[in-house]
């Protein structure tokens, strides 16, 4: 990554700790680009939560520095906050009021000038999908359609800088995709710094420039999806012959593009498995040998490594069913191409 332009978030040796407990984040750093989406990855529990709230200035950190915008959170909390919107867990919205009424109090807060606010609001509400919606309350929204107001109420003063926490928890997979295309335009298009906290490993893959995973407030990876899936190892290719009687010679043809260290074709059930030395690519020249020794095949597959296997080997277990709570914090009152629709599961 280019390190030409200054940081929109630059964090050194950053710490919080809660009286009772662990520490919540435990000497972190980290930089994030401008323009670019960082997919902070994690568990609750992990520190995701707690790290949203210094660097938007809600909580005060006890050792290290982070500068937001260019801005220490600390000292420049005020120039902080101008710069930048955020989206957190639980959005303030008030039930008895309608998404039009949340923007013109929004637009006043922001001292937009008054010719300025119901073009704003209404636009904002239009491209979050809102707009027949609009003159309803807000009690009487879906989840996903709250999320969607709430990340417009933080785009309404066009902040360079947007933070994101657990933006799509608990939303079915029809309210996801909107979002995740939202906040994929959001930096592709208008250069937008996106930092989004997630537990999902597919939200991340699909938004992601770059992914940190954090692991009981510490940092224990961080680079694209690619590299980290790279570093896990090499896709591997598992073929199912039409006649059990020739899995020796699948073997055999597999062997050749095994990706060495010793490492032998091993036997899945029916199947013959090994990793490919040449990556994906070298699936064709696999069919191609294959079909040269006359064997038929009934079944071929690729495996390639994904975020999971990323974040067990990194942490020592799996994210899903990590049933604790972010008990530490308080809780707060692409680019890459969109992601494909029904990408996407809890």
């Amino acid at each position: 990554m280019s390190h030409e332009h200054p940081a929109s978030i630059e964090i050194e040796g950053l710490v919080k700790e809660f009286k009772k407990g662990p520490r919540a984040v435990d000497g972190i750093d980290l930089r994030v680009d401008p323009g670019e989406i960082y997919g902070f990855l994690g568990p609750n529990g992990a520190g995701k939560s707690t790290t949203v709230l210094m660097l938007t200035t809600l909580l005060p950190p006890d050792e290290g520095t982070a500068r937001v915008a260019g801005y220490e959170v600390r000292r420049d909390g005020a120039r902080v906050r101008e710069n930048i919107g955020a989206a957190l867990q639980e959005a303030a919205l008030d039930p008895f009021l309608t998404a039009r009424e949340h923007m013109r109090l929004q637009t006043a807060l922001h001292g937009l000038p008054k010719a300025e606010r119901r073009k704003r609001g209404d636009s904002l509400i239009e491209r979050v999908g809102l707009g027949d919606a609009a003159d309803r309350k807000v009690g009487g929204y879906s989840g996903g359609m709250k999320r969607r107001l709430d990340l417009a109420l933080a785009l309404v003063h066009g902040p360079r800088i947007l933070f994101l926490d657990e933006p799509t928890t608990g939303l079915d997979i029809q309210s996801r995709t909107a979002l995740w295309e939202e906040v994929a335009h959001l930096a592709r298009d208008e250069g937008v710094t996106v930092f989004l906290t997630t537990q999902y490993l597919e939200e991340a893959d699909a938004l992601a420039n770059r992914v940190g995973i954090i692991d009981h407030g510490r940092i224990v990876a961080e680079g694209t999806p690619e590299s980290l899936k790279a570093e896990i190892g090499e896709p591997s290719v598992e073929a199912v012959p039409s006649d059990p009687e020739r899995r020796g010679d699948v073997a055999r043809v597999l062997e050749r593009f095994g990706s060495g260290d010793g490492e032998c074709p091993h036997a899945i059930d029916q199947s013959i498995a090994v990793r490919l030395k040449g990556g994906d690519a070298s699936l064709v020249d696999v069919v191609r040998a294959l079909d040269r020794e006359g064997i038929e095949v009934a079944h071929l597959q690729l495996h390639a490594p994904t975020l999971d296997d990323v974040f067990l080997a990194k942490t020592g277990r799996t994210l899903e069913g990590s049933g604790q709570s972010d008990a530490q914090a308080p809780a707060p009152a692409d680019p890459r191409e969109p992601a494909a629709s029904g990408a996407a599961t809890a």
